[in-house]
């Protein structure tokens, strides 16, 4: 057991972090939201209830489509673009890393097919990756229609249909004010990674290589 704990741990303290994150941003936006009630005169709701709203859920997605989408793109580009010194890119002088299929009898079953399949695999990080943020937006797009529609009732209007709401700017801004900073933090990566070190971490060069030197 300790020995699976170790072998894991990377993956494990992540998920923790993130139950904890999510665990916060539930009780401190359920806790914005009963206060918002009380301000309009309205009963406060429990913690649970509140799991099931609308704007909660939005929110959750909304980050999740921004996260997804910077490690799809993220994925597919260095896979054909290249920064010179920077340890988040591929060595463009060094030989192509990817022959397919394979021949080594211990790859992947799929790495050793050609065809549609062996293309698949081959490219089924990005694919994954890019699924997930589709399956995000979707999310982050109905749940914030919903929760637009909800607060329109509440002030006697008619709330716009889902499918009109995809050209509704708010959904947009979301969008957007969280995919600038994905793109700016990765980008901040690559670039500060040609100068900077962090020891014994494979996102870093080792500490004693050149500036000029390209993955780590």
């Amino acid at each position: 057991m300790t020995r699976w704990i170790k072998d894991n741990s990377l993956t494990l303290v992540l998920m923790l972090m993130f139950a904890a994150s999510l665990v916060g941003q539930w009780l401190t936006g359920w806790r914005v939201a009963v206060e918002d009630l009380q301000r309009h005169g309205q009963a406060a709701i429990g913690p649970l209830i509140y799991l099931s709203d609308p704007m909660f859920i939005s929110t959750v997605f909304e980050n999740w489509e921004s996260e997804f989408l910077q490690m799809a793109v993220y994925v597919v580009l260095t896979a054909f673009l290249i920064q010179r010194g920077s340890s988040e890119s591929k060595d463009p002088d060094a030989p192509e890393r990817d022959r397919l299929p394979s021949r080594n009898s211990k790859a992947p079953r799929f790495a050793r097919v050609g065809g549609a399949l062996g293309w698949l695999y081959a490219h089924s990080l990005g694919i994954a990756l890019g699924l997930l943020f589709v399956a995000s937006f979707l999310l982050h797009w109905t749940f914030s229609a919903k929760a637009a529609a909800q607060e329109a009732a509440e002030h006697g209007r008619v709330g716009v249909s889902a499918l009109a709401y995809l050209g509704d700017p708010q959904l947009w801004f979301e969008s957007f004010q969280n995919w600038q900073s994905e793109f700016l933090s990765t980008a901040a990566l690559v670039v500060l990674s040609i100068v900077l070190r962090q020891k014994s971490s494979p996102e870093s060069k080792p500490v004693a290589a050149s500036h000029g030197q390209t993955g780590a």
